[in-house]
Formats: C-alpha cells, sequence, structure tokens
C-alpha cells in the first residue's frame, strides 16, 4: 500500500471476516489492518474448532481492535449486518437493559454476550466509525479476509 501523506496520523482502516464450516462448525476469523498514513498493512487470522459464524464475526473485529497499541481513529470495515447493526443500533440498548435483548414483550439475554461485552471495552479506547460493504462482490479486502478465514479454519481442521 502506498502512503498517503495526507491521511490523519492516527487513521486505521480495519478490514474484518469470519467464517464457519457448519453453524456450529470449525471457524475462522481474520482481520487487515492498514495505516493509510504510512502505507502500513498487517494482517492476522485464526480459527476455533467449534464455533458459529456470528462468533467468528465478532472476534476477527475484536482481534484487531485489540491489537492496536494506542488510540486511534478506526473505520471498522464489515459485511456482517450482525457486528455493523450490533454496534450501531442495538449495543447501546443491550446496555441499557443490562445486557438483554428486547424479543416481544420479554427480554432475553444477548447472545454471544461474552464477545460483544469485550467488543464493548475496546471500543470505548478508539473512535469508530463502522462501515458494511457486501460480503462476496468484489471488495478486495473483504475477499482477503474471507480466504484467511477459511484458510485458518482448513489449517486447524488439517492439523486434527
Amino acid at each position: 500500500m502506498e502512503p498517503d501523506a495526507s491521511a490523519p496520523a492516527d487513521l486505521v482502516k480495519l478490514f474484518t471476516d469470519g467464517a464457519c464450516s457448519g453453524n456450529p462448525g470449525p471457524g475462522g476469523w481474520a482481520y487487515i489492518l492498514q495505516h493509510p498514513a504510512s502505507g502500513q498493512v498487517r494482517d492476522a487470522s485464526g480459527a476455533e474448532p467449534e464455533t458459529t459464524n456470528n462468533r467468528m464475526e465478532l472476534a476477527g473485529v475484536i482481534e484487531g481492535l485489540a491489537s492496536l497499541k494506542r488510540r486511534c481513529q478506526v473505520e471498522v470495515v464489515t459485511d456482517s449486518q450482525y457486528v455493523a447493526k450490533g454496534i450501531k443500533e442495538w449495543m447501546p440498548n443491550w446496555k441499557r437493559r443490562g445486557w438483554q435483548r428486547k424479543e416481544g414483550n420479554t427480554l432475553k439475554p444477548v447472545m454471544n454476550v461474552d464477545l460483544w461485552k469485550r467488543l464493548d471495552e475496546l471500543l470505548t479506547q478508539h473512535d469508530v466509525r463502522v462501515t458494511h460493504v457486501l460480503g462476496h462482490r468484489g471488495h478486495a479486502e473483504n475477499e482477503a479476509c474471507d480466504r484467511m478465514a477459511v484458510e485458518a479454519y482448513k489449517a486447524l481442521k488439517r492439523n486434527r
């Protein structure tokens, strides 16, 4: 990636994805972090033997944010509406209700609350904006994250 001298020094772009073979089943997560001002790029991926697609989508964002060493402006780019809507719309209400979600007239526990709480902690450490992209539609970094996440769970399956 070429450095962009006009980009803010504290801006990073975090591209994430999760994948699962079965739901539940073996799953993988991945992220790509870009620092436009310097042109630096780093990525990572991982896998779990028994998980869900939503947990892997969350894990990609969590791992990417957790890798940052100082407060940044972060643009999170995800193809997961679960993650995007969760951060932008649902989480404030869940927190207000003690991590409960409304289902009809009753309150039920938020699914994956352990990951949502960890994500909430990380979001307070940065200035985050979320962008939703359509998956499998040619977005270069989203496609790369998808390949990395799939490869991570396939490698896990091969090594078991």
